[in-house]
């Protein structure tokens, strides 16, 4: 298997820090090798916050090379171009407009929508660590409306 490259993007408080997280685990629990890395820059006044997300086998870096994303997620479509590097022709790019916002049970669940939407390509992992990583990171009150959000995700289709 090839090494997976995703970078999140978003803006402080969009919870682009809790999805790497989740991806990572989920990651982690289908057995790969894992390394992530964070920027935070002026997220608590709302600026731009990324995270890059390597899996596979034997990931020496925690940094994602400049033009080798496989994806990046946007959680705010004005970090398209802040992160225009990290992508190639081949890079798929998944923007918020993928999720109908209304169509989730809180606003704040898009983070996690983004990443069912994720989820689907990436069959490298099953939807059950996906499941079990969700559940690891979100206290039990929030579990039920996060685990809607991934459903809405994974059933979005792209726009």
């Amino acid at each position: 298997m090839k090494n997976i490259n995703i970078v999140f993007a978003g803006l402080g408080g969009q919870g682009v820090l809790r999805a790497s997280d989740i991806t990572a685990e989920a990651a982690f629990l289908t057995g790969f090798d894992v390394k992530k890395a964070e920027v935070h820059g002026m997220s608590q006044r709302g600026g731009s916050v990324s995270s890059d997300v390597r899996f596979g086998e034997g990931i020496k870096s925690p940094m994602i090379p400049a033009g080798t994303a496989d994806f990046l997620v946007l959680l705010d479509a004005s970090q398209k171009d802040p992160n225009a590097l990290c992508c190639n022709e081949k890079t798929v790019v998944i923007e918020p407009e993928v999720i109908k916002i209304e169509s989730l049970p809180n606003p704040k669940g898009l983070n996690v929508a983004l990443l069912g939407y994720l989820s689907k390509m990436l069959p490298e992992i099953p939807e059950e660590n996906w499941q079990k990583a969700l559940e690891n990171n979100f206290p039990e009150k929030l579990r039920e409306s996060n685990t809607i959000a991934f459903e809405v995700g994974r059933k979005a289709n792209a726009r």
